[in-house]
């Protein structure tokens, strides 16, 4: 009796949503906006015994994550040329 109230009470909590047709799925808006999913966040997705798992990547893109930490001030044509060896 008290597994089944907790299975209603799980199940009137689930959230569905569709599959479209190129695979594309939305996450419901309560959901998102729950655990935090903003336009732009990654998600990594994994296989667990039948489920499928989206977990948020916490790897930051590497551009973003030097932009802006040199100090130097540098022209940018300078900098690719030195870089191409033609500087």
């Amino acid at each position: 009796m008290i597994q089944q109230f907790f299975f209603i009470i799980s199940y009137m909590r689930s959230m569905k949503a569709r599959v479209a047709e190129r695979g594309q799925v939305t996450i419901p808006k309560r959901l998102r906006e729950r655990l935090g999913l903003k336009p732009g966040t990654i998600l990594e997705f994994k296989d667990e015994q039948g489920r499928l798992i989206a977990v948020k990547s916490h790897s930051a893109d590497p551009v973003s994550a030097v932009y802006g930490c040199l100090s130097k001030k540098i022209d940018t044509d300078v900098l690719i040329a030195e870089l191409r060896g033609r500087g």
